[in-house]
Protein backbone atom coordinates (compact mmCIF):
# COMPACT_ATOMS: atom_id res chain seq x y z
CA UNK A 1 0.00 0.00 0.00
CA UNK A 2 1.37 3.41 -0.99
CA UNK A 3 -0.06 6.85 -0.36
CA UNK A 4 1.09 10.43 -0.36
CA UNK A 5 -0.32 13.65 1.02
CA UNK A 6 0.71 16.89 2.68
CA UNK A 7 -0.12 18.90 5.81
CA UNK A 8 0.43 22.59 6.49
CA UNK A 9 1.82 23.20 9.98
CA UNK A 10 1.76 26.56 11.73
CA UNK A 11 5.46 26.46 12.64
CA UNK A 12 8.80 27.08 10.95
CA UNK A 13 10.70 24.25 9.28
CA UNK A 14 13.36 23.92 12.05
CA UNK A 15 10.63 23.52 14.68
CA UNK A 16 8.83 20.88 12.61
CA UNK A 17 12.06 18.96 11.94
CA UNK A 18 12.98 19.01 15.65
CA UNK A 19 9.52 17.70 16.55
CA UNK A 20 9.97 14.76 14.16
CA UNK A 21 13.01 13.73 16.24
CA UNK A 22 11.33 14.00 19.65
CA UNK A 23 10.13 10.67 21.14
CA UNK A 24 7.46 12.37 23.26
CA UNK A 25 6.00 14.11 20.22
CA UNK A 26 6.05 10.86 18.26
CA UNK A 27 4.36 9.01 21.13
CA UNK A 28 1.64 11.65 21.27
CA UNK A 29 1.07 11.36 17.51
CA UNK A 30 1.17 7.60 16.85
CA UNK A 31 -2.38 6.25 17.24
CA UNK A 32 -2.52 3.65 20.00
CA UNK A 33 1.08 4.24 21.14
CA UNK A 34 1.55 3.04 24.72
CA UNK A 35 5.33 3.49 25.01
CA UNK A 36 8.06 5.20 22.98
CA UNK A 37 11.71 5.39 23.96
CA UNK A 38 15.04 5.90 22.28
CA UNK A 39 16.80 8.57 20.29
CA UNK A 40 17.00 9.75 16.67
CA UNK A 41 20.56 8.40 16.41
CA UNK A 42 19.91 4.92 17.83
CA UNK A 43 16.29 4.59 16.79
CA UNK A 44 13.12 4.28 18.83
CA UNK A 45 11.34 1.33 20.37
CA UNK A 46 7.57 1.49 20.56
CA UNK A 47 4.57 -0.45 21.81
CA UNK A 48 1.36 0.20 19.89
CA UNK A 49 -2.07 -1.34 20.46
CA UNK A 50 -4.35 -1.38 17.41
CA UNK A 51 -7.46 -3.11 16.18
CA UNK A 52 -7.53 -3.97 12.48
CA UNK A 53 -10.92 -5.34 11.50
CA UNK A 54 -11.64 -8.15 13.99
CA UNK A 55 -7.96 -8.50 15.02
CA UNK A 56 -6.69 -6.55 18.04
CA UNK A 57 -2.97 -6.79 18.67
CA UNK A 58 -0.14 -5.25 20.62
CA UNK A 59 2.75 -4.49 18.30
CA UNK A 60 6.25 -4.13 19.65
CA UNK A 61 8.76 -2.78 17.24
CA UNK A 62 11.55 -0.49 16.22
CA UNK A 63 11.55 2.79 14.33
CA UNK A 64 14.63 4.14 12.57
CA UNK A 65 15.29 7.60 11.17
CA UNK A 66 17.58 7.88 8.16
CA UNK A 67 18.47 10.10 5.21
CA UNK A 68 18.28 13.08 7.57
CA UNK A 69 19.02 16.41 5.89
CA UNK A 70 18.11 19.03 8.47
CA UNK A 71 15.67 20.73 8.02
CA UNK A 72 14.64 19.56 4.54
CA UNK A 73 13.86 15.84 4.78
CA UNK A 74 14.14 12.50 6.52
CA UNK A 75 12.97 8.91 6.17
CA UNK A 76 11.11 7.05 8.92
CA UNK A 77 11.05 3.23 8.77
CA UNK A 78 9.57 0.80 11.24
CA UNK A 79 8.61 -2.77 11.84
CA UNK A 80 6.38 -4.23 14.53
CA UNK A 81 5.48 -7.76 15.53
CA UNK A 82 2.03 -8.46 16.88
CA UNK A 83 2.45 -12.08 17.96
CA UNK A 84 -0.17 -14.36 16.41
CA UNK A 85 -1.70 -11.36 14.61
CA UNK A 86 1.35 -11.07 12.38
CA UNK A 87 3.59 -8.17 11.56
CA UNK A 88 3.46 -4.70 10.08
CA UNK A 89 6.29 -2.80 8.47
CA UNK A 90 6.56 0.38 6.53
CA UNK A 91 8.05 3.76 6.19
CA UNK A 92 7.51 7.35 5.26
CA UNK A 93 9.62 9.77 3.28
CA UNK A 94 9.06 13.22 4.73
CA UNK A 95 9.97 16.47 2.98
CA UNK A 96 9.58 19.89 4.61
CA UNK A 97 9.02 23.06 2.60
CA UNK A 98 8.97 26.53 4.19
CA UNK A 99 5.89 28.59 3.24
CA UNK A 100 6.25 31.95 4.93
CA UNK A 101 5.81 31.36 8.69
CA UNK A 102 4.34 27.89 8.03
CA UNK A 103 5.81 24.58 6.90
CA UNK A 104 4.30 22.27 4.32
CA UNK A 105 5.04 18.66 5.30
CA UNK A 106 4.91 16.31 2.30
CA UNK A 107 4.84 12.58 2.97
CA UNK A 108 4.90 9.35 1.01
CA UNK A 109 4.01 6.22 2.98
CA UNK A 110 4.50 2.55 2.16
CA UNK A 111 3.11 -0.23 4.39
CA UNK A 112 3.13 -4.04 4.35
CA UNK A 113 1.56 -6.63 6.65
CA UNK A 114 1.86 -10.37 7.07
CA UNK A 115 0.42 -13.20 9.12
CA UNK A 116 -3.19 -13.22 10.29
CA UNK A 117 -3.50 -9.52 9.37
CA UNK A 118 -2.73 -10.23 5.72
CA UNK A 119 -5.70 -12.63 5.61
CA UNK A 120 -8.12 -9.74 6.21
CA UNK A 121 -7.79 -8.63 2.61
CA UNK A 122 -6.19 -5.70 0.91
CA UNK A 123 -9.23 -3.37 1.15
CA UNK A 124 -9.30 -3.57 4.95
CA UNK A 125 -5.53 -3.38 5.29
CA UNK A 126 -5.12 -0.50 2.82
CA UNK A 127 -7.93 1.44 4.51
CA UNK A 128 -6.40 0.86 7.93
CA UNK A 129 -2.89 1.86 6.78
CA UNK A 130 -4.23 5.04 5.17
CA UNK A 131 -6.19 5.89 8.31
CA UNK A 132 -3.11 5.35 10.52
CA UNK A 133 -0.87 7.52 8.32
CA UNK A 134 -3.49 10.28 8.04
CA UNK A 135 -4.12 10.16 11.78
CA UNK A 136 -0.40 10.32 12.63
CA UNK A 137 0.27 13.33 10.40
CA UNK A 138 -2.96 15.08 11.47
CA UNK A 139 -2.01 14.55 15.14
CA UNK A 140 1.48 15.83 14.35
CA UNK A 141 0.01 18.89 12.63
CA UNK A 142 -2.14 19.60 15.72
CA UNK A 143 0.56 18.98 18.33
CA UNK A 144 3.30 20.98 16.62
CA UNK A 145 1.17 23.73 15.10
CA UNK A 146 -0.82 24.77 18.16
CA UNK A 147 0.39 27.15 20.80
CA UNK A 148 -0.15 26.85 24.53
CA UNK A 149 -3.44 28.14 25.97
CA UNK A 150 -1.70 31.22 27.42
CA UNK A 151 -0.54 32.27 23.93
CA UNK A 152 -2.27 35.62 24.51
CA UNK A 153 0.69 36.44 26.77
CA UNK A 154 2.86 36.54 23.64
CA UNK A 155 4.93 39.69 23.18
CA UNK A 156 6.94 40.80 20.10
CA UNK A 157 10.25 39.75 21.69
CA UNK A 158 8.79 36.66 23.49
CA UNK A 159 6.77 34.47 21.09
CA UNK A 160 4.42 31.85 22.50
CA UNK A 161 5.99 28.43 22.98
CA UNK A 162 4.70 25.62 20.87
CA UNK A 163 2.60 23.15 22.86
CA UNK A 164 4.86 20.19 22.07
CA UNK A 165 7.78 21.79 23.89
CA UNK A 166 5.90 20.91 27.07
CA UNK A 167 6.08 17.26 25.97
CA UNK A 168 9.79 17.39 25.22
CA UNK A 169 12.41 16.13 27.65
CA UNK A 170 14.79 18.87 26.55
Amino acid sequence: MNLSDQKTIEADRETVFAALLDPEVLKACVPGCQEMSGSPKDGFEATVVQKVGPVKATFRGAVQLSDMHRPQRLTITGEGKGGAAGFAKGGAQVRLEQDGPRTVLHYEVEAKVGGKLAQLGSRIIDGFAKKMADQFFSNFQDVVGETEPDASAETPDQPAKKRWFGLSKA
